[in-house]
């Protein structure tokens, strides 16, 4: 697992050699992984370079779990009024584990200049509004934890990120009292976001995911983010009445 999420970050391909030590892999061992996932067409080799890539095998996986579940079809109403309302991006995400991932999106955008990143991708919890928000549901030692285990340095680092434990610490608890989370150039430079909670309707202390507004920094000041308060709220109370993982959950266990 380690391996296809290695090379579906490296989407353009690594070489076998690259693998091998980015893994901590002998060359034997990665070679016997790669085979095995060529065989099971998770991988290919690229002819011209010898590089290792994934397919959309992978993709097709993903898209298969989120239709079974209906997230997705349930919640893009509200995303898509929500992106219309702001006249921004906005993003769903959903807790799998000790992890977050982005899955729907609505662009309210309209001009030239405006933030529109894929899905798919794993939410970076200390640089992000809604990475930031959900670490503030948690015990304080439990969110350091997390956020230490995977690194304060990934992909999605801007230049206001905080770098420290103690800064950390420091952002989690304005979080907590603020009651949403804020991104002022924190993933990325020039990005600024804001993010709720959507909590289960039947015990808030379930957080099922949450939902962000995120734009282009010269557009949104403090004074932008903060007007977005009571529309995000609305927004993540009624996905969570729509959420239909509860449904999805109890067939499962009939």
């Amino acid at each position: 697992m380690k391996l296809l999420e290695l090379l579906v970050d490296h989407s353009s391909g690594l070489s076998i050699s690259a693998i091998s030590q980015k893994l901590a892999l002998p060359l034997s061992a990665t070679h016997r992984l790669l085979q095995a996932l060529v065989a099971s067409h998770y991988v290919k080799q690229e002819g011209f370079s010898d590089r290792y890539v994934p397919t959309l095998r992978l993709s097709a996986m993903g898209l298969r779990l989120l239709a079974s579940t209906n997230i997705t079809q349930a919640c893009q109403p509200p995303l898509d009024e929500l992106a219309r309302h702001t006249g921004e991006l906005v993003r769903l995400a959903v807790v799998d584990g000790e992890a977050m991932n982005w899955v729907a999106k609505a662009q309210g955008a309209t001009g030239s200049f405006r933030y529109d990143p894929i899905n798919g991708q794993d939410v970076p919890l200390h640089t992000t509004a809604m990475g930031k928000i959900w670490l503030a549901s948690m015990p304080e030692d439990t969110a350091i934890a997390l956020v230490e285990a995977r690194g304060f340095d990934n992909p999605l680092v801007g230049p206001r990120a905080v770098k420290t434990v103690e800064e950390l610490r420091r952002a989690i608890r304005v979080t907590r009292k603020l009651g949403f989370g804020l991104n002022e150039q924190e993933s990325e430079i020039g990005l600024s976001a804001i993010a709720m909670l959507v909590v289960d309707h039947n015990d808030p202390h379930v957080v099922l995911g949450a939902v962000s507004i995120a734009g282009l920094s010269f557009k949104l000041d403090r004074s932008r983010l903060l007007s977005f308060v009571e529309p995000l709220r609305m927004a993540v109370q009624q996905i969570s009445l729509l959420w239909p993982v509860r449904a999805y959950q109890a067939r499962d266990t009939a």
